[in-house]
């Protein structure tokens, strides 16, 4: 009787299979603090912000609509300070999802990875170029659960290597792309329906280098998972015109009817 009660239509090695990973896994990455594999988290439309200023970051993600930052060098000398002091304040924000570039070659990169991941715990996100050094340090960092954003891809080849080398994001530069003539919408459709026909779920596509509003909706229906984008664009994304002669509308009727029932 206790064996038909315990009985299942799944194997019993699929059974040690969901239990290990829905059970057993989630609870050592809390006991350890280790970031679980991005697999075990799948929110759709994820929205980013690429700068390093943390007065806009701070407008931005009291906004509820912001799920991680993206910073590189570049941004980082704009700010003026120093990138560990900025990453400190993002967290104390509540910022779970900081993506912090490391430089060098592949013994640099890697150390200042595990350093990183070791101060900053699970709102760490360790970017590397997609580089043969870049990607070596991917896949060693990935094997220890720390998550990896693979940037400056220009390709569906790189965003291949990425994903076997265990990317959680890879992102694609959409403006630097048209910028040099070609499409960089395409390369994001293109990177999705790859993914998709070999059935890849473990890396995720963070479209990166939007300059404008309409970008933002399309690299979301050409498969992207996250785009990050600068502060200024995010909040073009309130706006039309529609939306706001609808409004002046309203506001006038609304007037309207408090002078009638005065």
């Amino acid at each position: 009787m206790l064996l038909q009660r315990c009985r299942t239509d799944q194997p019993i090695g699929s059974q040690a299979i969901t239990y290990l990973l829905t059970v057993v896994m989630p609870v050592i990455c809390w006991y350890t603090g280790i970031q679980p594999p991005s697999f075990f988290y799948y929110e759709p439309m994820k929205i980013f912000l690429d700068t390093a200023d943390t007065n806009l970051i701070q407008d931005g993600y009291n906004t509820g609509l912001i799920d991680g930052i993206t910073t590189n060098p570049t941004l980082i000398m704009k700010s003026g300070r120093d990138p560990e002091e900025v990453y400190q304040q993002l967290i104390d924000m509540g910022i779970d999802d900081i993506s912090m570039e490391v430089v060098g070659n592949r013994k640099e990169m890697y150390e200042e990875g595990i350093r990183l991941s070791q101060k900053f715990g699970k709102h760490a996100t360790i970017k590397v170029p997609c580089t043969p050094d870049g990607l070596a340090v991917c896949r060693e960092l990935s094997r220890q659960l720390i998550r990896v954003n693979v940037t400056l891809i220009f390709s569906v080849t790189q965003a291949i290597l990425s994903a076997k080398a265990g990317a959680t994001y890879v992102s694609p530069f959409v403006g630097r792309v048209d910028d040099n003539s070609f499409g960089g919408l395409c390369l994001i459709k293109d990177i999705s329906n790859t993914y998709i026909k070999q059935n890849w779920k473990k890396t995720e596509i963070l479209a990166a280098s939007i300059r404008n509003v309409r970008d933002v909706g399309r690299a979301f229906e050409y498969g992207a998972n996250i785009c990050t984008l600068p502060p200024a664009v995010f909040n073009k994304m309130y706006n039309h015109i529609l939306t706001d002669k609808g409004l002046e509308l309203f506001d006038e009727d609304w007037k309207k009817t408090q002078e009638l029932i005065k």
